[in-house]
């Protein structure tokens, strides 16, 4: 039987209060200690930002310069092509690795997110994921946008994810990067007994019309005439699609990626999904069950709430 959604709110936040002065310490204000409001964290929206590549050696050339391209022989042939035209080429070829630069200057603008207070120096990056879904120009005009994507307490640190997405001039997406960074000595904004975790997902405009091929051919999820009998404004999302999209952010959040330290999953469904809502994953730690709640971001509402066994920890949890 599946666990009612977790009791309380998941976070605690706190503000900055200003200490008495006493003469026997050093003057240290309290505002300057780190601070975590994770629903100002959230809820942040990053402003879009348009970056421009103008095929010439301060941009793609130079990057693949700045990575080593042609370091040993200035004449390699097989990498004089991403810093020189070479054999009728109309324009110099692009290393995907320069989809990296379009998610530059984000964490910069972590000093300036509401809700975070953390000491600059102790900011490490720990991770980089960089999806490119067509070749990236030499030339053009690129958007991005940008959104806090993951947040989690790790009791001594934070772990902070934001996600870029960047869109060439005709709209068509380009690719996307996902960024963790680790802010040492911010984390414990939650109970410490129930450990907070946040991790967001985009499910796709046709994930229902792809998940019914696993096996679940029921019409409510792919006909509108169907839908709406139902009293749906079109199909609706597979409750148990929803549950594969909680689980596979407990396994990349709690497991760290190990999938068999799950060892018993129970979710409640508790309202439809739309395909191409915004899913947002909550997991608290309560020894060794992970307790999570999935919420629609575009309506606020909670739509699953369950628990999950492990089999063990990792010695980080």
């Amino acid at each position: 039987m599946a666990r009612p959604a977790p009791p309380g709110p998941p976070v605690t936040s706190y503000s900055p209060s200003t200490p008495s002065i006493s003469p026997d310490r050093n003057e240290t204000s309290m505002a300057d200690a780190p601070v975590i409001d994770p629903e100002l964290i959230v809820s942040h929206q990053f402003p879009e930002v348009n970056k421009t590549i103008t095929g010439n050696l301060e941009d793609a050339a130079l990057y693949a310069l700045g990575i080593g391209a042609c370091a040993r022989d200035a004449l390699d042939k097989d990498e004089l092509k991403y810093v020189y035209h070479q054999d009728g080429q109309q324009s110099i070829q692009v290393l995907p690795t320069l989809a990296a630069l379009m998610a530059l200057g984000y964490t910069s603008e972590l000093a300036h997110l509401p809700g975070l207070q953390f000491d600059q120096r102790l900011l490490l990056h720990g991770q980089q994921f960089i999806e490119i879904y067509k070749p990236f120009p030499s030339s053009g005009c690129i958007q991005t946008k940008a959104c806090i994507s993951g947040l989690h307490d790790k009791v001594k640190a934070t772990i902070l994810e934001i996600e870029v997405t960047s869109y060439e001039e005709s709209g068509e997406l380009l690719c996307m990067n996902r960024m963790t960074v680790y802010l040492r000595g911010t984390g414990g904004f939650s109970k410490s007994s129930h450990p907070y975790s946040y991790r967001i997902c985009w499910s796709k405009k046709d994930m229902a019309l792809l998940y019914r091929l696993s096996g679940d051919y029921n019409p409510l999820h792919s006909d509108p005439m169907i839908a709406e009998i139902a009293g749906f404004s079109r199909p609706i999302l597979h409750g148990l699609c929803t549950l594969g999209f909680a689980v596979r952010a407990i396994i990349r959040c709690v497991c760290r990626g190990d999938p068999n330290m799950i060892k018993t999953i129970s979710g409640r469904f508790l309202l439809h999904v739309y395909p191409g809502e915004t899913l947002i994953t909550e997991m608290w730690l309560e020894g060794s069950r992970v307790i999570f709640q999935v919420k629609v971001k575009e309506r606020n509402r909670a739509v699953l709430s369950g628990f999950t066994d492990l089999n063990r920890l990792t010695s980080s949890l």
